[in-house]
């Protein structure tokens, strides 16, 4: 996607742009943003070579119908642009954070090891269905899959027989949220399990075209995933659970900020591993991934004195 900008700003657009490829990062709604403000710009401002206050404030001001949710989106990158400029030395306005109130944040309920222990039992205890015979063999893995790879459940739900790579340990995702795909790595336990269970399965002899079959040549939905759920967790004998009420996408969400967790209990740099873990989940923002930073000292006491305020320069914008 080649984007032509014309405003004075055009070099420094480029080159944050330019930077975000370089971490990985494919970017691509954000440089459609940084388009409308590049035209903006040369429609209103063409003179001014500052990046000022009232090219920033004109910019911030809410459209008739947008949403508090698109007018946040819509000002995120112009405040990482100017993040970028001031890095650079070239001094620039920043849009003030609070100049829009995007609600109050969803806490996703992360899973102590303790429910996910429980959980998974359950799951391998799925009994024998005759209206679906194959139900207690995909359960135990299609649950075990999302959390060990951090799929969105759709992502699993919708994996092919050809998007599982049983010899490389490779699950190829489709285009998925924000029309992104990419490649997951299965680790060798959850390898090994995947070969077993396609094993069990082809006893079934199903020339269903999904990874994860029904009995009608399709695949799961998304009730039947989340009913699953339900069953596994009741057959836990979990009685109770702290913060918001459980989903399956909470799996990913315990994956991403279980594994921060471990990367900041071992001192790792997060600035060289985070785009990384981004570009594993397939979040089209950064900011998408630095949103879990903020919950590990909430999960884990035990982080709650360190200094998280080092990582906010890093990945300024933080919503879900």
């Amino acid at each position: 996607m080649n984007l032509s900008f014309h405003s004075n700003f055009s070099v420094y657009i480029e080159g944050m742009i330019a930077q975000k490829h370089a971490l990985g990062s494919p970017y691509r709604w954000d440089s459609q943003i940084l388009l409308q403000f590049d035209r903006f710009c040369v429609e209103r401002f063409s003179k001014e070579k500052d990046l000022t206050d009232e090219i920033g404030l004109s910019w911030a001001t809410i459209r008739p119908e947008e949403s508090q949710k698109s007018f946040y989106y819509r000002l995120a990158p112009i405040r990482e642009l100017a993040r970028y400029m001031n890095r650079s030395g070239i001094p620039a306005y920043v849009i003030p954070t609070d100049i829009c109130k995007d609600g109050p944040r969803y806490i996703p309920h992360i899973f102590t090891d303790q429910e996910l222990k429980a959980f998974f039992d359950a799951a391998d205890r799925i009994p024998f269905s005759k209206q679906n015979p194959i139900r207690h063999i995909i359960v135990p893995v299609i649950f075990r899959v999302i959390y060990c790879c951090g799929l969105r459940p759709a992502e699993a739900r919708k994996l092919t027989v050809r998007d599982v790579n049983l010899e490389t340990g490779t699950l190829n995702i489709q285009e998925s949220k924000c029309h992104k795909g990419r490649i997951v790595m299965l680790s060798p336990d959850v390898l090994d399990l995947c070969r077993e269970y396609r094993r069990k399965i082809l006893t079934f002899s199903f020339e269903n075209p999904y990874f994860f079959p029904n009995s009608h040549n399709s695949l799961y939905s998304c009730s039947w995933l989340d009913s699953m759920f339900w069953k596994c967790w009741e057959y836990s004998s979990i009685n109770s659970f702290q913060g918001n009420r459980p989903r399956v996408y909470d799996f990913r969400h315990t994956f991403a900020t279980k594994r921060l967790y471990l990367w900041l209990k071992e001192g790792k740099d997060l600035s060289s591993l985070l785009p990384y873990l981004s570009a594993y989940l397939g979040h089209a923002r950064f900011a998408h991934t630095a949103y879990y930073i903020h919950l590990v000292p909430e999960f884990y006491p035990q982080m709650a004195k360190m200094d998280f305020g080092r990582y906010a320069s890093l990945l300024p914008e933080v919503t879900l």
